[in-house]
């Protein structure tokens, strides 16, 4: 299944970045349908990224999803291994979106626009729907791309394309919170 971007000029980073950034402490959750594939992957490799950086005191990283269906497995095996051969150990646990994630985080990432669609239409308060964001906002090198698409059932190649949204994406959000800010914060 291939997406496509409609308009080709790229992605807006959401306002709420601006009132996030450098920040002593933000706290960001990852969300996809089953929390077993693309939002515990997110969390891996921005987790592998804040550590790398040595910002791990200034983040606050999880990842949930809105079935609940899988909750306390371990991600898909097909994705822990594609993501260990990149270097990144996915050890999450799967846990369903709770109403109290909205008063928890700061920023909640939507892996597509039906993820982004039900956590706004979940979020308790018009504050708290300006904290959901799209994942695909954030990834510059892949303008062919409207959402980080769900793998489940495209094969090995599905799971390396959302590997590399992720990479891309998550490099982005991290440079987009961090940007001018100073290190000694």
């Amino acid at each position: 299944m291939r997406h496509t971007h409609i308009e080709p000029a790229g992605h807006e980073i959401p306002r709420i970045i601006d009132r996030l950034r450098c920040l002593s402490s933000v706290k960001v959750l990852f969300v996809c349908l089953g929390n077993i594939c693309r939002s515990p992957a997110a969390e891996g490799i921005f987790r592998d990224l804040v550590e790398k950086r040595d910002l791990t005191d200034r983040f606050v990283i999880d990842s949930a999803g809105l079935y609940g269906g899988h909750a306390g497995d371990l991600p898909d095996r097909r994705m822990r291994v594609h993501a260990f051969q990149r270097g990144y150990s996915l050890i999450h646990r799967s846990r369903p979106v709770r109403i109290s994630d909205f008063e928890d985080f700061d920023l909640i990432i939507g892996m597509d626009d039906s993820n982004y669609d039900r956590l706004r239409a979940f979020a308790p308060t018009l504050e708290d729907r300006e904290k959901v964001v799209r994942m695909i906002d954030f990834v510059k090198g892949f303008p062919q791309y409207d959402c980080v698409p769900d793998p489940y059932y495209d094969g090995a190649e599905g799971f390396e394309t959302v590997l590399n949204l992720l990479e891309d994406g998550c490099s982005n959000l991290l440079d987009t919170l961090t940007a001018g800010c100073d290190p000694e914060k």
